[in-house]
């Protein structure tokens, strides 16, 4: 299948659309290249995908591209004992070195590197800036926030 167009079409592989069959699916569709978001995908997967992508490849006679989204300088708290959680503003809450699920008050950062330098009057930006703490309190292994 040779394909004379300018442009690539690049699909995202997701849960619904990384199998190995609906890759194939993909690309008979249009699909040129791949994209697998880094954010989500732990090395494993990863070479799952590269390995499944590389079986269409070989069954199409194409090369096909591998785009690996890789994540900026956006950092991941733990999860939360309840899936998770609603400050308010003014609400005093910790970022800390404890891996148990979060609660309303605190939550992980497996970050030492941060916990260790933010300082009192920091601002922390949340949920790409949806939210914005400030550091009340840093003591290398929590940081208190309002």
């Amino acid at each position: 299948m040779r394909r004379s167009r300018k442009v690539k079409i690049l699909a995202t592989i997701g849960p619904a659309s990384s199998s190995e069959g609906m890759l194939q699916k993909l690309f008979e569709a249009g699909a040129d290249v791949f994209r697998i978001n880094m954010s989500h995908t732990d090395h494993e997967l990863m070479r799952t995908l590269v390995a499944r992508i590389r079986s269409v490849e070989e069954k199409v006679g194409r090369p096909i591209g591998i785009l690996a989204d890789l994540q900026g300088p956006k950092l991941r708290v733990g999860k939360f004992a309840n899936g998770k959680e609603v400050l308010t503003l003014g609400q005093t809450f910790t970022l800390d070195d404890n891996p148990e699920p979060g609660s309303s008050t605190r939550v992980y950062l497996p970050h030492p590197e941060i916990l260790s330098s933010v300082e009192a009057g920091h601002r922390l930006l949340i949920d790409d800036g949806k939210l914005e703490l400030k550091a009340v309190k840093s003591d290398g292994k929590s940081i208190v926030c309002t």
